[in-house]
């Protein structure tokens, strides 16, 4: 079964940046529609960024520029650069796999994705 392990969450004060990363186990899964979502205590999981097989990138509005979804299929690895941190923008982060493509109406729904990672936490103060 694929794995998918974040790192680089932390604590940062307003304006500053993480590099967060998602690893997965087998080189399959990085095919299809790889994303980054994040939740913020009891609310639902919340699309931020997913990145295709060709590279096409999609952002929630909120993103409105801060943070760059990348990825490096060699290293089995994605990526989320988030700069200019926010209070708001405090919450679990999590990357999902596993569906085919990044549709314009589906990114963003987290029912489209079969692998999830753990989850890192990304708090950031005022």
């Amino acid at each position: 079964q694929v794995q998918l392990v974040e790192s680089g969450g932390g604590s940062v004060q307003a304006g500053g940046s993480l590099r967060l990363a998602c690893t997965a186990s087998e080189y399959t899964y990085m095919s299809g529609c790889l994303a980054w979502f994040r939740q913020i205590s009891a609310h639902g999981r919340q699309g931020v960024a997913a990145i295709d097989t060709d590279n096409s990138t999609r952002y929630a509005e909120f993103v409105s520029g801060r943070f760059t979804i990348s990825k490096d299929n060699a290293k089995r690895t994605v990526y989320l650069q988030l700069d200019s941190l926010k209070p708001e923008d405090s919450a679990m982060y999590y990357c999902a796999a596993g569906s085919p493509v990044c549709g314009v109406w589906v990114w963003g729904n987290p029912d489209e994705f079969d692998y999830w990672g753990q989850g890192t936490q990304v708090t950031v103060s005022s």
